[in-house]
């Protein structure tokens, strides 16, 4: 792209430069010939006077001595014969008699070495006298060397410059290509940072923008395939923490002993795919329109499903608000998964015997959903929200409350952790039914707060057990 800029610029100069240079240098030309012989057409007009008064010959030879100009004889006087006179020549003639007789008006006549000029001036009614002055040919083309030389220096000149120019714009475009180029080698090469300045010109800036645009598309496409990945594996803990809880209740033996030990494997196996799946922040997009489900009827089915495991440990379950539909614009595999993750933290985290709860109140335009334990609470809320913390508990990945944590922020909710009143953790999902983005439902909080109040405190009055 860079030469090909050069040389077209470089054939456009030239041709515009020829152009004007070849009518340029024939006008200067034919000015030094025109003032040439107007100088010419001067000299012998200065003569006329003399002529007009008088044809005697030592007046005209002194006012021819007087015309000669530079020390050459280029001036010569004709006077033809007639009324008795003889006729009179002055000065060298370079002409033969017969052709300067019968000149009627100014001429030019080529001779040898240069040109003349014939002046005929009319001396009496039937005489006419006839001045030749003798151009020689370096006056003629005086000074035209000299200005054509100039002037295929102006030409080259201009031609080296528009080079210049034209290459200097061609590194200015080419440049930004080679860049994108390169980057475009090394986004296929699997190094997802590469990105383009935003520089150049328009077309190729829009370009920039575009592959910086594609690219981080790609990464966002990798996260979330990484982050699906770690969320279904997440989604095995549920059915592994039945396992090891049904092979502890297998008691003494080798077979028991293989069980227990198989499903600590695989419980760590598991761990293992989340944590390396578990790369880049994840963004969860919400779900599309008209998606939701019942969260009354998702909750009794999971809550059935762990039921039968929380008779067997002994453990008090208590579920609330789920005897009327609630529809919430969440996909009804997204809130079972939700549900699992924190049912199955309280089976893991929490001693044989300790009591659950899971409660729901629906308001105007949201729906709590409330689960709380008895067991030893959680250290740090805040670090166990953020992705990826453990909190220090043996056996957790930190995911599940961060898969509770997008449900409720794809619908404009939250998620906070608190103390119970059964004495140990209450994790409350806010989730918001008019679907506002996460952070318009983050700055709406201010005016809704009495609201939240409310069904909190309702919370508050039923959340004892049996």
């Amino acid at each position: 792209m860079r030469w090909a800029l050069v040389k077209v610029c470089l054939a456009v100069t030239t041709m515009v430069v020829v152009a004007f240079a070849i009518p340029l240098g024939l006008v200067i030309k034919e000015m030094a010939r025109d003032r040439a012989f107007s100088n010419a057409e001067r000299t012998a007009a200065a003569l006329g006077p003399t002529l007009s008064i008088t044809t005697d010959r030592d007046q005209l030879a002194r006012a021819l001595a007087t015309a000669q100009t530079g020390g050459e004889d280029r001036v010569s006087v004709y006077v033809p014969a007639g009324d008795g006179d003889p006729a009179i020549r002055l000065g060298a003639q370079r002409l033969a008699e017969d052709q300067l007789t019968g000149v009627q008006r100014a001429t030019v006549h080529d001779v040898s070495g240069g040109s003349v000029w014939l002046q005929p001036i009319a001396v009496s009614p039937v005489k006419i006298a006839v001045v030749e002055v003798y151009v020689p040919e370096d006056e003629v083309t005086n000074g035209v060397t000299t200005a054509w030389v100039v002037l295929a220096g102006v030409g080259i000149a201009l031609i080296i410059g528009s080079v210049a120019v034209a290459d200097r714009l061609g590194v200015r475009m080419v440049q930004p290509a080679q860049r994108l180029v390169g980057a475009a080698h090394d986004l296929g090469e699997g190094k997802l940072g590469a990105r383009v300045p935003e520089d150049g010109p328009t077309e190729l800036r829009l370009a920039a923008v575009a592959f910086n645009s594609m690219a981080d598309q790609v990464v966002q496409l990798l996260a979330n395939e990484r982050e699906l990945a770690a969320d279904l594996s997440h989604r095995l803990r549920t059915p592994l923490t039945v396992l090891r809880l049904n092979a502890a209740s297998l008691g003494a033996g080798p077979a028991a002993d293989q069980t227990r030990a198989a499903v600590e494997q695989l419980e760590r196996e598991v761990d293992t795919i989340i944590r390396t799946a578990r790369d880049a922040k994840p963004q969860t997009a919400a779900a599309g329109p008209g998606a939701g489900c019942d969260a009354a009827e998702v909750i009794r089915e999971r809550m059935d499903f762990w039921s039968a495991l929380a008779e067997d440990e002994g453990r008090k379950v208590r579920v609330a608000g789920v005897e009327r539909p609630v529809r919430i614009p969440v996909a009804r595999g997204e809130l079972a998964a939700a549900l699992d993750a924190l049912l199955g933290n309280v089976f893991r985290h929490t001693p044989e015997g300790t009591a659950f709860a899971v409660d729901v109140h629906s308001g105007e335009d949201a729906v709590i959903v409330l689960v709380s334990d008895a067991g030893p609470g959680i250290v740090d809320p805040q670090a166990a929200l953020a992705r990826g913390s453990a909190d220090g508990r043996v056996g957790s990945t930190g995911l599940g409350l961060d898969i509770v944590r997008r449900l409720a922020e794809s619908t404009g909710g939250d998620v906070t952790i608190g103390s119970s009143v059964l004495g140990g953790t209450e994790v409350r999902i806010w989730v918001q039914l008019d679907r506002r983005a996460p952070a318009e439902g983050r700055r709406g909080r201010g005016h809704r707060g009495r609201e939240r109040k409310g069904l909190v405190s309702t919370f508050n009055r039923s959340r004892s057990l049996p």
